[in-house]
């Protein structure tokens, strides 16, 4: 078994990556962005945190958050989030032997990727990464131009120009 190892830094400014269990031609996380939204946004009232960026994908999400001073439990907030969304949707997925003995819901790849921010450097690459992706995997021609991002926020801030990336 794989000895998965994190770094845990309160305070700390990360990157996520977070995947369906289902990657492909599935579009649940867009198709649910208002659930994705409440769930994000009960899990933060309970458990704070700061979006530095954020971009939701048919079967991914990237961000970059902040966790608070003192604080460096990243793990319990994405367990609360997807546990959130996974509770509130139609039980219609299709479940692996695994999955039914453990009683969870094939919604969630049961690990997520995560990187710590060091310098801002790293924390600006991280940052136009997410804006990106979209255009990355070829869902629009124009970064502008997908409707779960941050980057609308960063042009009305005017760090970005409405015509970055495309």
């Amino acid at each position: 078994m794989p000895n998965y190892r994190r770094l845990y830094k309160q305070g700390g400014i990360y990157f996520f990556t977070i995947n369906l269990l289902e990657r492909g031609d599935n579009d649940l996380l867009v198709r649910n962005i208002d659930l994705l939204r409440e769930s994000v946004k009960s899990v933060k009232a309970r458990y704070p945190f700061n979006i530095h960026a954020w971009v939701v994908l048919p079967d991914h999400l990237h961000c970059v958050i902040e966790l608070p001073a003192g604080d460096d439990n990243f793990s319990l907030r994405w367990r609360q989030i997807k546990s959130y969304f996974s509770r509130n949707l139609p039980a219609n997925e299709r479940l692996s032997a695994t999955r039914q003995k453990r009683y969870e819901r094939g919604i969630w790849q049961r690990r997520f990727w995560e990187h710590l921010i060091r310098d801002e450097r790293d924390y600006w690459h991280r940052i136009n990464y997410v804006h990106y992706n979209p255009m990355k995997h070829g869902l629009v021609k124009r970064v502008a131009d997908w409707p779960y991002s941050t980057f609308h926020l960063f042009v009305k801030k005017k760090i970005y120009d409405i015509h970055w990336c495309g």
